[in-house]
């Protein structure tokens, strides 16, 4: 697992939000990488982290726009979906997911 690039920004409160840059055929690994940032010398303990996610929830509506059916369709692949927990290797039990309920 290689990161090409990585930044952390002290939000204060004990509060940081890491970016992480992969490149597209890498597996992005959020736990390694705050590891791999362990070893460079940043004070976190990556079995005490807690991971934000967003979540977004789409609902079919009649109004003009697209087609029934091709909403229809992009909310089934939307569901079929790798969930951005398991995309991101995050432990489940350390995820706090916010959702949103998104009509199209």
């Amino acid at each position: 697992m290689v990161v090409w690039q990585y930044a952390v920004d002290d939000l204060g409160h004990g509060i940081f939000a890491m970016r992480l840059v992969y490149g597209f055929m890498q597996d992005p690994i959020v736990p390694d990488a705050l590891r791999a940032a362990q070893s460079k010398g940043l004070a976190i303990d990556a079995d005490d982290v807690t991971y934000f996610l967003g979540r977004e929830t789409i609902l079919v509506t009649h109004r003009r726009g697209m087609a029934i059916w091709r909403e229809k369709l992009f909310v089934l692949m939307t569901r079929n979906a790798v969930r951005a927990t398991a995309f991101f290797r995050l432990p489940p039990e350390r995820v706090v997911e916010l959702g949103v309920q998104v009509e199209i």
